[in-house]
């Protein structure tokens, strides 16, 4: 081969991109003009191997299928170019027609299996393999600790460790994962196994390796452990020191956390980073966000993960205006992509009530991930958009449980109870595992629908599942008995429950309320103050809502006022609903339209309607006659308001303006609402 030929053969060589593509194509044509492709088998594979790095994997196609010779190097460039296009099912075929495999080509399709997440197909490879290599081992281990199967990497540690010829491929990085797989399961006897194998075996501590070490005593709460592998090295790295910061602050060692930051005279964004979300994570958020303050002071540039932790503190704080100047912030930074921010941003958005700014921040992101593609269902749920959260749900590339459970609840809350059983329905079918959080969710849309028999066929299920006496799953059959009208099944279930907090409390006295039993609702909400639980503003909804329903104005009035002087409970638009349909319902209309003008929200047709079907109920033609119009105002298609309006005017006997209203309806062609009954359904 002449010098020509070899500066061709290094300038292919050198295409190893996208836009180097047509250089290589140029060089192909040469060498297929000299005659020298079809007979120097080097050739062919530098040809392969370029059009396989430049993306052009069906050209590198053609290459292979014209080659008179392969080697093991034509094969295995191909299988690899399958592997990372994606195609993975033409790659194990390519494999399993390769005449002659060597070490790289099992250890390739092993660890592409195992980094694409299909472990069983890489563990069934791994198991045939005649000679196993440390590339195989430590990529099987970490694809099952990656992938959430910590048990299956201990395991198979436990293999590698018991073969004698296998123990050369026991490396740092196999311990430092195996190690993490422990602390996931927090096994601190099989951790502390490995760490004597590790000092037996005068295995060389690196960073990574002392960092796991110290990640896993932290996460066991030996924290004595911790400190001891830290004060093996002279000057601990950041990663060690960050890890240690992180153990005590997930036992709730602040104080030991902050001196083990404040020893470090110039910490790095990793070490600022642990101590922030270290107070985050122990309910200190003021604390982080001097922290993060004085960190800027400082003159250290935050990144991604520090934003993300402070708009956390910032939402538990209640300091919902943050949102917007970290968004800001992280565009100028240029860290406005990181999907963990992004998501952070999401969160904090929706908690704000900014959905169209949530929604807007999505529409400009170039990458999600699951977690991301969850929040973005909840925040579409939130506000009413339910075909876009249906669409985020069928296009997601990984759904997780979480993404099933948030589909079923936002499908239940929108009004879509039929499909929330058909969702549950196919997670059924598909025989995925269902946690509390899903079946209490579908009895939540048999509640709405009154479905008895679906509704105790889920419990059932919940019940194989040992979940018929978890809080949430009992709270939900409560309200879901109750909406069936089967008030004393729900009192029933709600007697025998752990009452830890007051939801099921609320749900209760809800139930009692919506089935017209206001005393035992007041009742059940004396008994509710009795045993310590502090009522909320969905307990002071149940309670208005029984006084309403009972027409227990003293107590209404008693309990409304109670809510702002008591339990510092400011009221919202809900709880003077009840009360102005209460006082109208009573004859109080005077009280009624005073809360109303003393209100801090506009009143909409809803609770103008409870004072027009007041004046009908007792007499009042004047105010009934103003209380319509402003109704027609606001909502000119509501038929209620014209025809309460006309029965006033009849009541007094009033003919004549009783026909001009029902006229009126006729000339507007508004239709009165036609009576309907479960019954005839």
């Amino acid at each position: 081969m002449d010098l020509d030929l070899h500066s061709l053969v290094r300038l292919l060589q050198s295409c190893n991109t996208h836009r180097s593509i047509h250089k290589g194509r140029q060089l192909h044509l040469i060498f297929l003009k000299s005659g020298l492709l079809n007979s120097v088998l080097t050739i062919g594979n530098r040809l392969l191997q370029m059009y396989v790095r430049c993306g052009g994997l069906s050209e590198a196609w053609k290459v292979f299928d014209d080659m008179p010779e392969r080697n093991a190097f034509s094969w295995n460039t191909m299988i690899e170019g399958c592997m990372n296009s994606g195609n993975r099912e033409r790659s194990l075929e390519l494999f399993g027609s390769m005449p002659q495999k060597n070490d790289f080509s099992w250890s390739m399709v092993v660890s592409g299996f195992a980094k694409a997440g299909m472990l069983e197909v890489a563990r069934s490879l791994f198991n045939e393999m005649p000679r196993k290599n440390g590339i195989a081992w430590n990529s099987m281990i970490h694809g099952y600790a990656r992938n959430g199967c910590a048990t299956e990497a201990v395991n198979l540690f436990k293999d590698l460790n018991s073969d004698p010829s296998e123990i050369l491929h026991r490396d740092s990085f196999v311990l430092a994962t195996v190690i993490g797989a422990c602390s996931d399961l927090a096994a601190l006897d099989c951790g502390k196994q490995i760490h004597a194998r590790i000092v037996i075996d005068q295995v060389e501590f690196d960073s990574v390796l002392s960092t796991s070490l110290i990640n896993m005593y932290g996460k066991c709460s030996d924290l004595d452990s911790a400190n001891h592998v830290l004060n093996m090295f002279k000057e601990p790295d950041d990663y060690s020191l960050s890890a240690l910061i992180s153990g005590y602050a997930n036992c709730g060692r602040m104080n030991d956390a902050r001196k083990v930051f404040d020893s470090k005279s110039d910490p790095c964004v990793v070490l600022w980073n642990s101590i922030i979300s270290g107070y985050v994570y122990n309910n200190e958020e003021s604390e982080a966000l001097v922290l993060f303050n004085q960190m800027r002071r400082d003159g250290f540039q935050e990144d991604s993960s520090t934003l993300a932790t402070v708009l956390s503190a910032s939402s538990s704080l209640g300091i919902l205006g943050h949102g917007k100047q970290m968004h800001t912030h992280a565009f100028k930074v240029g860290v406005i992509d990181d999907v963990v921010l992004a998501s952070a941003l999401i969160d904090a958005y929706s908690k704000s009530g900014s959905f169209y700014d949530a929604c807007k921040l999505f529409s400009e992101l170039k990458a999600y991930d699951t977690i991301l593609l969850n929040s973005m269902i909840k925040v579409y749920s939130s506000c009413g958009k339910i075909e876009d959260a249906k669409w985020i749900f069928n296009t997601m590339p990984n759904r997780s449980l979480i993404s099933w459970n948030s589909m079923i609840v936002a499908l239940s809350q929108n009004g879509c109870p039929i499909e929330a059983l058909d969702l549950f329905c196919q997670m059924n079918k598909m025989n995925l595992r269902m946690d509390k959080f899903s079946l209490a969710s579908v009895i939540s849309a048999c509640a709405s629908i009154s479905s008895l028999e679906l509704g105790e066929q889920v419990f059932a299920r919940a019940t194989v599942n040992g979940l018929e006496s978890d809080q949430i799953i009992c709270t939900s059959l409560v309200d879901f008995f109750c909406k069936c009208g089967f008030v004393e099944n729900g009192r029933s279930i709600f007697d025998q429950m752990m009452k830890c907090d007051e939801i099921s409390w609320n749900s209760m006295m809800m139930g009692y309320a919506t089935n017209g039993r206001g005393l035992e609702a007041l009742t059940l909400f004396n008994e509710m103050r009795q045993a310590g639980v502090r009522p909320t503003d969905v307990t002071f909804t149940a309670v208005l809502s029984a006084c309403d329903h009972c027409g227990l104005v003293e107590d209404g009035r008693k309990w409304f006022y109670a809510m702002k002087s008591d339990y510092h409970i400011d009221p919202v638009i809900e709880h003077y609903s009840c009360m102005v349909d209460l006082f109208a319902r009573a004859g109080c209309i005077e009280e009624a339209m005073t809360l109303i003008e003393q209100m801090p929200f506009e009143a909409d047709a809803s609770m103008w309607s409870s004072v027009l079907r007041g004046c009908v109920a007792h007499g009042d033609k004047t105010l009934g006659k103003k209380v319509a119009e402003r109704i027609m105002k606001l909502e000119p298609e509501n038929s209620g308001a014209y025809v309460q309006l006309s029965s006033i005017f009849a009541n007094f006997g009033d003919w004549e303006a009783s026909a001009q209203v029902r006229n009126l309806m006729r000339d507007k062609q508004i239709q009165k609402n036609p009576g309907c009954s479960w019954a005839d359904s």
